[in-house]
C-alpha cells in the first residue's frame, strides 16, 4: 500500500476498523476488495455502524464471500431493510482470488477483514489481509511492545 492510499484512507468520513486483528495475527500480505451491498447496507455503513468483531473471509465456487460481518439494520429502513449478519461478496480479481485461496490451504493461514472504509467516489471498500496466527508468546511480546512504547512517549512528554 503506497503513501496516496493511506492517505484516502485516513481521508475517508468512515473507518471500521478490526483491531483484534493485528494483536492476533501477522499479516502476510493485504489486499483492497469491493463490497457488494443493498441500499440500506450502505446507508448503515456511512453512519458507522457495522461491525468486524470475529469476521473472517473465505472462497466458495471461486467467489470471496466474508462471513460474520455486522451491519445494523437502517434506522429509516421500512420493510426493505437488511439482515444484521449475512454472508457478504467481496469483489477482487481472479488472480487474486486463486492466489488466496492457494495460500489458505497451508497451515496457520487464514484471510482477515481488517478495515472497511469509503473511497472518494463513495463506494464502500474492505481492507482484507493474508494472515498467518500468532503463537502465546508472540502475543506476549506485541503487549510488551505496546507498553514499552508507552511508557517511552511518557518519558518524552515529562521534558
Amino acid at each position: 500500500m503506497n503513501k496516496e492510499q493511506e492517505l484516502l484512507r485516513k481521508k475517508s468520513p468512515v473507518n471500521i476498523k478490526n483491531k483484534k486483528a493485528s494483536f492476533e495475527y501477522f499479516f502476510v500480505e493485504t489486499f483492497t476488495a469491493g463490497i457488494v451491498l443493498t441500499g440500506t447496507e450502505i446507508k448503515s455503513i456511512r453512519l458507522g455502524k457495522a461491525s468486524l468483531v470475529d469476521t473472517y473471509c473465505h472462497v466458495i465456487n471461486g467467489e470471496m464471500w466474508v462471513k460474520g460481518m455486522s451491519i445494523s439494520p437502517y434506522f429509516y429502513g421500512s420493510y426493505n431493510n437488511h439482515e444484521m449478519k449475512r454472508d457478504r461478496k467481496l469483489l477482487l480479481t481472479r488472480r487474486e482470488i486463486h492466489r488466496l485461496q492457494d495460500a489458505t490451504k497451508l497451515p496457520g493461514y487464514t484471510i482477515v477483514p481488517t478495515l472497511v472504509f469509503i473511497d472518494e467516489k463513495g463506494r464502500a471498500k474492505m481492507d482484507i489481509a493474508l494472515c498467518r496466527g500468532k503463537k502465546q508468546y508472540d502475543k506476549r511480546m506485541t503487549l510488551k511492545e505496546k507498553e514499552d512504547r508507552r511508557e517511552m512517549d511518557r518519558a518524552f512528554k515529562r521534558f
